[in-house]
């Protein structure tokens, strides 16, 4: 049962069958770089799209019970290292995006919350919200999919931790320290069974056309690389032989601005080609998280030694992760 809901829902082999029909019923093969570069493009480009919008609607349907008001409150529950747990799991049903994620960071800040339960929040939510983990386990299977998640969510709670622990509050910028225990309490709105589809309906619509052209880059560039470039290479760069392969993903991923959606496929092919797990994983994580635009709005919110060591942190605990995971490749695949 498991391996139809594993090929048939999340990796749609029905749909790579019906893909591949259509493109022999108008005389494309296969067997072609060509034909297979095409068939790559529209098969994970449909599925993708197909996951996303079903994905979007269920995770804002459940968003819809945690507006911020109620985050803050749920957070102002807890202490110490509890805190930064919870403040990590509410990152798994909060935005896509790293930019999207500042804007609440400056308001769990601003409410009074920790400086380092808010830096958890603001790791997690990029990194492993529950669309990550549908469409890791769509391409890489649900082993590779849950301890994704898991090191994800460790990273930011150690994160948010040493933050914590080193008492940062001091290099927040003066305008985010000025507004707190100045925020004004809105009153947390009932919303009924119709009011909760329209905002899970509106989601799917402001999402999709959000991240779509990162998609259709994300699948091109995985077209390229699946049909183009020799394995070979790939495997020279990124493989067993070159241990600064983690290193180097990490590296690469910061300057670049996508999200999960747009960086799966490219990192699907690049295990295909021989890349190693801890590669692929830590180039998706240093792309989702440490992104430059993202980082450039953080710095409007925080001064740059905070700035220095929250890049230090996630830097330094993705290309640890990548490391395990490389260890472990044989285990999880």
């Amino acid at each position: 049962m498991w391996n139809f809901i594993e090929n048939q829902i999340f990796k749609m082999k029905w749909l790579y069958d019906l893909v591949e029909k259509g493109m022999e019923g108008i005389g494309l093969s296969m067997e072609s770089k060509i034909g297979a570069s095409i068939h790559f493009f529209f098969y994970d480009t449909i599925k993708i799209v197909l996951l996303l919008c079903t994905l979007i609607f269920l995770i804002s349907y459940i968003q819809s019970y945690f507006p911020p008001e109620r985050s803050k409150k749920i957070l102002m529950k807890f202490r110490g290292m509890g805190a930064n747990i919870v403040s990590a799991l509410l990152g798994t049903v909060t935005p896509f995006c790293s930019c999207s994620s500042i804007p609440l960071f400056i308001g769990f800040t601003s409410a009074g919350l920790p400086i380092g339960v808010s830096f958890s929040f603001l790791i997690s939510s990029p990194m492993v919200d529950l669309g990550s983990l549908v469409l890791l386990m769509s391409i890489f299977g649900i082993k590779i999919a849950i301890a994704y998640v898991v090191v994800g969510l460790v990273i930011a709670v150690i994160g948010g931790t040493i933050i914590d622990k080193l008492h940062m509050e001091k290099y927040v910028e003066d305008f985010v320290l000025q507004s707190q225990g100045m925020t004004e309490e809105i009153p947390l709105e009932k919303l009924s069974l119709k009011d909760r589809l329209k905002f899970s309906k509106e989601q799917v619509k402001e999402t999709f056309l959000k991240v779509f052209p990162y998609i259709l880059i994300g699948v091109a560039i995985g077209a390229g690389i699946h049909n183009w470039i020799p394995g070979e290479w790939i495997e020279k760069v990124l493989g067993n032989n070159n241990p600064l392969g983690v290193m180097m993903a990490t590296a690469l991923g910061v300057p670049m601005y996508a999200d999960i959606f747009g960086t799966i496929p490219v990192a699907e092919v690049l295990l295909q080609k021989g890349a190693q797990l801890g590669v692929v994983l830590s180039f998706m994580m240093a792309v989702t998280t440490l992104s430059l635009p993202s980082l450039i709005l953080l710095r409007n919110a925080i001064k740059p030694k905070l700035l220095a060591l929250f890049i230090g942190i996630c830097t330094v605990g993705i290309i640890v992760v990548g490391y395990l995971f490389n260890i472990f490749q044989n285990v999880l695949l």
